[in-house]
């Protein structure tokens, strides 16, 4: 299985790391898994589309709103492989894992324009606002360098909007 996977693309995608009004962060709970499993908002750049609209779209599907603003990029595209037994699983085993670009986002709207329902097909069957640090003690444990490196990169962002500097 190793020298399969090291033969696999990784996966082309976006996440989010949507702060509210009060320097919070968005996480849902992923609806395909039995256990508690949370995460940013992500998913799969279209072809040819550029992260930057893919973001607001990946919102815009799991979430129920694209009323956010790109406030921080990641400098790089941050990636991650899926244990072993997810390879021949997840995307049908055309993938190793993903490698994604991580973009900083202010919400702008209110909570009741969430809706995690909005295709039919949540991704997501529950949702929260935390702060930033608690991201890497709730993510699996595969994808928890990723969001060590986000959290890294995007802390000083996490603030709330009416505080005095």
């Amino acid at each position: 299985m190793a020298d399969r996977k090291k033969e696999l693309p990784y996966r082309k995608c976006v996440g989010a790391v949507l702060f509210n009004r009060d320097g919070l962060v968005f996480i849902g709970e992923r609806n395909d898994i039995d256990e508690p499993s949370w995460q940013l908002p992500q998913g799969g750049v279209d072809k040819g589309e550029k992260p930057r609209n893919a973001i607001k779209r990946e919102l815009g599907e799991e979430i129920g709103t694209t009323n956010a603003q790109i406030i921080g990029e990641c400098s790089d595209w941050l990636c991650y492989d899926f244990p072993d037994e997810l390879i021949g699983k997840a995307w049908g085993g055309r993938f190793r894992g993903q490698k994604q670009k991580w973009f900083a986002m202010r919400f702008s709207g209110s909570d009741a324009d969430i809706d995690l329902d909005i295709g039919g097909h949540p991704e997501f069957r529950a949702w929260q606002w935390v702060p930033i640090d608690r991201l890497c003690e709730l993510i699996v444990p595969f994808k928890r360098p990723v969001y060590e490196a986000i959290v890294r990169e995007f802390r000083h962002l996490a603030k709330f909007e009416g505080a005095s500097p």
